[in-house]
């Protein structure tokens, strides 16, 4: 009875020193991960800004990479002004003063006008609104469908019959 207690007790103790000589090592690799984020950070921004270094350092590494493989890459199928105007357009909509600023900055550095600055936010206001109406009428969704595909394929032919 004794030799087995004493080979579970080694057993556990031999997990233990395992799992915190693991979790020193997985500690250690998050750290080196995040610094070596933060690094490219301050490459592609040309600084660091603190709401990256406020986020959890096991997590900064994705966060980055999802901010700079969509927000930041001028590859995708929208460019960085639309982006933007769709960001700002949420912000105001959630309200969030840090985003409103950023995406209003942002959409401005990539070309935005004012002019297309209070659209999106205009844009934003409307579809509240609308929102707002709809759900608090309790509207059918399935013939709020139908009329707006009606309503779609009159505004094409009407568009098609223009440039005849």
């Amino acid at each position: 009875m004794r030799t087995s207690t004493g080979l579970i007790v080694t057993l556990a103790t031999a997990v233990a020193i395992g799992a915190v000589t693991g979790l020193a090592r997985l500690a250690s690799a998050e750290d080196a991960s995040a610094q070596a984020t933060y690094r490219d950070i301050e490459q592609t921004l040309g600084s660091v800004p603190g709401f990256f270094k406020l986020f959890p350092e096991t997590g900064i590494a994705g966060a980055w990479s999802e901010f700079k493989s969509f927000q930041l890459n001028p590859d995708t199928k929208l460019n960085g002004k639309t982006k933007e105007l769709i960001g700002l357009a949420v912000a105001a909509q959630l309200p969030c003063q840090y985003c409103i600023y950023f995406h209003t900055a942002a959409a401005k550095a990539n070309g935005a006008t004012d002019e297309e600055v209070r659209e999106a936010v205009a844009m934003a206001a409307i579809v509240r609104h609308w929102s707002t109406v709809l759900n608090g009428m309790q509207v059918d969704l399935a013939t709020f469908k139908q009329e707006t595909d009606t309503v779609l394929r009159a505004g094409a032919e009407k568009a098609k019959s223009a440039r005849k």
